[in-house]
């Protein structure tokens, strides 16, 4: 072969190292054809023609079978990982155009989530990618299934009770109702806590809009226990001052108590009468993930909702 025959079959050596992986892979000159949508023919050209290239017989019969000999063997280690890397560059490029602007992921979430369940998930996230820019949103729950519907976000971290058909919600963690009063307070001292206990005593509730004063409302009404609304305050970290100032009591979930709350606050479980609220992840369902995001899902594990004070399930320790 002359020197610029072998030069110009170098620069098309992919074909037949495809035409032998192939083959290998499917033990026949046959089967390989027709994975390759080529004639045997031509595949048998291909194969020859890299043994020719190689100076070594790569390929011989055992049985009905064509298995690789030594030299093969060498070949196929060194060509396999060439071959599939060409073969997914499609797919690679994509991901990799996606991924232009040093990536981004955006992650719907309301304000306690993003407040107490999603800084050490942050942290660890933009530890392990670095590179991608994270946009949080933070939105009420209705605000987060509209933007999910509509492709601005890639995903929504929070808590549900009822899960649209056309989405897809993943409980992680489950956090407890408390009573939060003041470290002097009678329910605090108080040593066998009943619903009809809490009616004497002004509750700070979140604005009635959203799920936790809905909650507590239904929870009195079909215990048929009179209760007071004091004040309505949106934010826990308000109302949990206001608590601690002494103006009023609260129901909250255990998700938004940390260690820094034992020496103003006192908290009382209450799952004898409300339910335990869960968090998790949400997507529509069908939607693609980014690796960016599916990245951001694995790290939302029980281990990192776990609080100062408080253990997975958001049950108080003291």
């Amino acid at each position: 072969m002359s020197g610029s025959m072998r030069y110009a079959y170098k620069g098309d050596r992919l074909k037949p190292l495809r035409a032998f992986c192939q083959t290998v892979r499917l033990g026949s000159v046959s089967r390989a054809a027709e994975a390759l949508f080529l004639s045997q023919p031509a595949v048998t050209l291909q194969l020859q023609a890299l043994e020719r290239d190689m100076g070594a017989r790569l390929l011989e019969r055992s049985g009905r079978r064509l298995v690789m000999t030594r030299e093969g063997e060498a070949l196929y280690e060194l060509a396999r990982p060439l071959v599939e890397g060409f073969e997914g560059l499609d797919t690679a490029f994509r991901e990799q155009l996606r991924g232009l602007d040093a990536g981004e992921l955006h992650v719907a979430a309301g304000s306690s989530t993003i407040l107490y369940l999603l800084p050490e998930i942050v942290a660890a996230f933009r530890a392990a990618q670095p590179d991608v820019r994270l946009n949080l949103h933070n939105v009420t729950g209705a605000g987060g299934l509209e933007l999910l519907r509509s492709d601005a976000v890639d995903l929504a971290v929070g808590s549900m009770l009822d899960v649209p058909a056309d989405l897809d919600y993943a409980p992680v963690a489950r956090f407890e109702p408390m009573l939060i009063t003041p470290p002097d307070h009678p329910l605090a001292r108080k040593k066998d806590l009943d619903l009809h206990d809490l009616s004497p005593y002004g509750l700070i509730l979140p604005p009635q809009r959203l799920t936790t004063y809905r909650m507590v409302d239904l929870v009195f009404q079909r215990n048929r226990v009179p209760y007071t609304v004091a004040l309505e305050v949106g934010g826990w970290e308000v109302i949990k001052q206001y608590v601690a100032m002494g103006l009023g009591i609260s129901i909250v979930t255990a998700i938004c108590l940390t260690g820094a709350d034992r020496a103003r606050l006192a908290s009382r479980s209450l799952a004898a009468w409300f339910p335990e609220r869960s968090y998790g992840v949400v997507v529509r369902k069908g939607k693609y993930l980014s690796p960016q995001a599916r990245a951001f899902t694995e790290l939302i594990r029980p281990d990192l909702f776990v609080r100062a004070g408080y253990d997975a399930t958001g049950h108080s320790e003291r």
